[in-house]
């Protein structure tokens, strides 16, 4: 699949990274995991975006679970790779590591903690863009990184050829205009990445989501998302109803916490072992998203 002509769109899982009672990556979860996305119909997997513990995987373990992800989707599904990074440097090595390797595209997060000026976070995304062919998602999330990425700033990243999208993950639904409005660039993709507003954020005109929920509810989203493509809103606003529950419980301890959990609990991985500093979800919290999985109708 050739990367420049992905159409970035849809359901999009931000894939967790099964790992085994030892905190090594479990590939054998994760072929099952794969193909249950396969099966269900999402449109594209990120693979080590944060729901995927980018944050705790060494540098080579990084790549290796992104190739062990293409290698095994097998040409099934197309495959993101995560490769945000808090110093430049880093972002567009790990972006190199994925040039001519079938992957279509990278998910690259505003850099975290030393939080950048906009004029910082423009010349960040641009010197990435300068040192690749692959396209780049923009990936917004204040809440985890301690800055914004202005629309004003998207506006100017989106004169950029290969950065051809945005994960907006800010909850803010004003977004979708005011990025629209200074974009100039009809081609341009707004994608949620806060699965609670995904459907009010594609009825506004966003053409899909990255979401954690598409881990485990994946033909519900990507139906869901169907039916916002082709506007039955209310077709869709029904169906997402009854995952309303799951989308906020699926935060209700440190992610992925609840996710794994979750995937554990639903028979599509092994075992549901995170690496430190996120610990196993509490009783408590696995009482609160059982009984989410049960309004879904997924239990």
């Amino acid at each position: 699949m050739e990367s420049g002509h992905f159409d970035f769109t849809g359901s999009m899982v931000a894939i967790i990274t099964p790992m085994d009672l030892t905190g090594q990556v479990d590939k054998a979860s994760l072929k099952k995991l794969i193909d249950y996305h396969v099966a269900s119909g999402t449109s594209s997997i990120v693979s080590v975006g944060t729901t995927g513990e980018c944050a705790t995987l060494t540098h080579d373990e990084h790549v290796d679970v992104v190739l062990t992800t293409l290698e095994l989707a097998d040409g099934r599904i197309p495959i993101i790779a995560g490769t945000g990074a808090n110093a430049t440097a880093e972002a567009i090595s790990l972006t190199r590591c994925f040039e001519n390797t079938g992957v279509v595209g990278c998910l690259s997060v505003t850099p975290y903690y030393n939080k950048p000026s906009q004029e910082g976070l423009y010349q960040h995304y641009k010197a990435i863009a300068e040192n690749t062919d692959l396209p780049q998602i923009l990936y917004n999330v204040p809440s985890r990184t301690g800055c914004d990425l202005l629309p004003s700033t998207v506006a100017r990243l989106a004169k950029l050829k290969n950065i051809v999208a945005i994960k907006e993950a800010t909850g803010n639904l004003s977004r979708v205009s005011q990025i629209r409005e200074l974009v100039n660039d009809e081609n341009f993709i707004l994608l949620s990445g806060d699965d609670a507003s995904f459907l009010d954020f594609m009825h506004l005109g966003g053409k899909g989501v990255i979401s954690v929920t598409t881990n485990v509810a994946a033909a519900e989203m990507a139906q869901i998302c169907e039916l916002a493509r082709r506007g039955e809103f209310a077709k869709a606003r029904s169906l997402n109803s009854r995952l309303m529950e799951l989308h906020h419980k699926l935060f209700i301890e440190p992610s992925p916490a609840p996710a794994k959990w979750a995937c554990h609990k639903l028979g599509l991985i092994a075992d549901d072992t995170l690496r430190l500093p996120i610990i196993a979800l509490t009783q408590e919290g696995q009482i609160s998203v059982e009984n989410a999985l049960k309004v879904a109708a997924l239990l």
